[in-house]
């Protein structure tokens, strides 16, 4: 654990101590993906205050667990590239709009996760150098070294491309250990849960069964990434709190999907 006398404070201007969790997490460095509407909380569009004040509360939790964080958080709260509001447009106008919203979402987590005392740092594929760093690998490396969590944002920085496709990538550039993706489900399933209630939750599957069955876990692209790189994903229920905890603490939550 990193020295709990300074990362064990709730926030930058209180008094207050959080227990530290003297076991180890499962993790040394994890990526975060979060969908824009997590940030959109009930209303379904936009920032809810409540809700990004949870899931920061959640990553400085873990951060304080010495894991280091990187997030991938995608922009569909605010406008989505393939959703009806742009069926009309350009493809990469499109596309380009809905980068830029992952950039708003980005600062704000950076605001809610620094006024928890926790440096943080926003690196975007799309150069806005007053706003955000631009994304170097070799410099996301250091600052999660130096114990700040990263926001990647803007994607990849090009059209046609999701943000898990962004969060695949990023992952295995920074060399993480496991590619969390935080989802409104508990995991994987056969079929949607929503629309068939017999659906059944895979606890453990491989990225051949999603390609085979044409699960809608992400896309396509991500999940070859993954598969040809070997790297471990776990899809769980953002919407229960304390998940992120317990996934890297090596609870059995959600779905492990490996290679």
């Amino acid at each position: 654990m990193r020295g709990c006398c300074r990362s064990c404070f709730t926030g930058p201007n209180t008094v207050a101590w959080v227990i530290c969790d003297t076991r180890k997490s499962m993790y040394k460095r994890i990526v975060l993906k979060l969908s824009g509407e997590v940030l959109a909380g009930p209303r379904g569009f936009g920032l809810d205050a409540d809700k990004v004040t949870a899931i920061t509360d959640e990553i400085v939790d873990v951060h304080h667990l010495g894991v280091e964080i990187g997030v991938v958080v995608g922009g569909g709260n605010i406008f989505r590239g393939v959703a009806e509001q742009a069926k009309e447009m350009d493809r990469v106008s499109a596309d380009n709009m809905g980068m830029l919203s992952t950039v708003i979402n980005a600062i704000a987590m950076q605001d809610a996760i620094e006024q928890r005392g926790v440096q943080c740092r926003v690196m975007s594929a799309v150069f806005m150098n007053q706003v955000a760093e631009p994304y170097i690998r070799r410099r996301a490396v250091r600052h999660l070294e130096k114990g700040r969590v990263v926001i990647f944002a803007a994607g990849i920085g090009n059209p046609f491309f999701s943000s898990d496709t962004a969060a695949s990538l990023r992952a295995m550039e920074i060399k993480a250990d496991v590619l969390l993706k935080a989802t409104k489900v508990d995991g994987v399933y056969s079929a949607d849960p929503v629309v068939m209630k017999d659906a059944v939750k895979y606890d453990e599957i491989t990225y051949m069964e999603i390609l085979r069955q044409g699960l809608k876990v992400m896309d396509l692209t991500a999940v070859s990434l993954c598969k040809d790189n070997n790297l471990p994903m776990i899809i769980f229920n953002m919407n229960q709190p304390g998940n992120i905890r317990r996934v890297v603490m090596g609870e059995k939550v959600g779905s492990l999907v490996t290679a």
